[in-house]
């Protein structure tokens, strides 16, 4: 379930009735946005806006979730150019402006709408309308178990098979080694991962990379943490192309990389930096101290240690930032680059 109390909310209203519920959600949810028709008199927490359309465009990505207060048909025209994917796209839900109904409209599983509906009705005295066939049909919704688990979606595509194949009741093969997903679906649906055919879909839980049926669904697990030294003013690319070549040699995806690890030497180094931001994922920085604790690097360097004091940076900031005392790949040399991997151990 998500925490709307920690989610960008925007409720949309053009009547007095609208007015009145926004601001019971308000009260519930103090985080909340609301923007009203100018021609209402709404009072110093609204925003105004002359047309719906045109107010919601450029605020549209700004929020997790938009609730409109008014016809569907209004909302169904008025976001229709805006909707892109629904892996992407805020949550919307909308309502009557009795408080009779709440209707999950968009994103009902990964943006969340679904739960949205529900916690609105809870504060309103509504009833929640949800479509979506995997809770209709009361079966495991397969992308919002990847969401709630952290779980990168390789090929989206591949979610309707799952949930086609949980709605007729149909097993599928689960490669899940984590012990992740599995746990969380009825035994009734889950086979041995030998069976994959390129007829069936299936799904596979794992940063290693395969040759798999497009139908199964690749879900990657965020275990991975690359420590990284490099020279001085390394490029972004440079850092990119050994970083992709080492996840390539290996057979890892780098759908499963968690966070960039490396010296406090090189917080200020732009390449890394900017590399952290293209990958989407934090980076962190050991004092040379932190990373002199850790004894067993396999691959010691005389070289690094003289120039700044530490047998290792890559390998013994992966080390560090996993609590292991080995690693999935010993350190990889580039002409300016060096990476380690290791894996953060999962607690079954």
């Amino acid at each position: 379930m998500i925490d709307w109390t920690k989610k960008k909310l925007a409720v949309w209203v053009l009547t007095p009735h609208g007015m009145a519920l926004a601001n019971q959600v308000k009260q519930a949810l103090p985080h909340a946005d609301l923007f009203a028709s100018q021609k209402l008199v709404p009072g110093e927490s609204y925003a105004r806006f002359s047309t719906l359309a045109k107010a919601l465009a450029p605020v549209w990505n700004h929020y997790d979730a938009h609730y409109f207060i008014m016809a569907t048909g209004i909302v169904v025209r008025t976001i229709a150019p805006l909707i892109q994917d629904k892996t992407k796209d805020p949550a919307v839900v909308c309502g009557d402006e009795a408080g009779r109904f709440v209707i999950s409209l968009v994103s009902g599983h990964m943006g969340g709408a679904n739960d949205l509906a529900v916690k609105l009705s809870a504060i309103l005295g509504a009833t929640p309308v949800i479509t979506t066939a995997t809770d209709v049909n009361q079966v495991p919704a397969i992308d919002v178990i990847a969401r709630d688990l952290g779980l990168y979606i390789e090929n989206k595509a591949a979610i309707k098979h799952v949930s086609m194949a949980f709605i007729k009741g149909e097993p599928l093969p689960v490669h899940d080694p984590f012990h992740l997903v599995s746990p969380l679906l009825p035994s009734a649906f889950v086979e041995d991962p030998c069976l994959f055919t390129c007829n069936k879909s299936g799904i596979w839980v794992d940063y290693t990379v395969r040759d798999l049926p497009e139908n199964v669904l690749v879900l990657r697990p965020k275990m991975l943490v690359a420590g990284m030294g490099c020279r001085r003013g390394v490029t972004r690319q440079e850092l990119e192309d050994h970083l992709r070549h080492v996840f390539q040699t290996h057979g890892f995806s780098v759908n499963s990389l968690s966070k960039i690890v490396s010296v406090d030497l090189k917080a200020d180094e732009p390449g890394l930096l900017t590399l952290a931001q293209t990958l989407n994922v934090p980076i962190e920085f050991y004092t040379r101290d932190q990373l002199d604790q850790v004894k067993t690097v396999p691959n010691p360097s005389s070289l690094v240690n003289k120039h700044i004091g530490v047998k290792s940076v890559c390998e013994a900031a992966a080390m560090l930032a996993t609590g292991r005392t080995d690693l999935l790949t010993p350190k990889t040399a580039g002409r300016t680059v060096t990476i380690a991997l290791a894996a953060i151990p999962v607690t079954l």
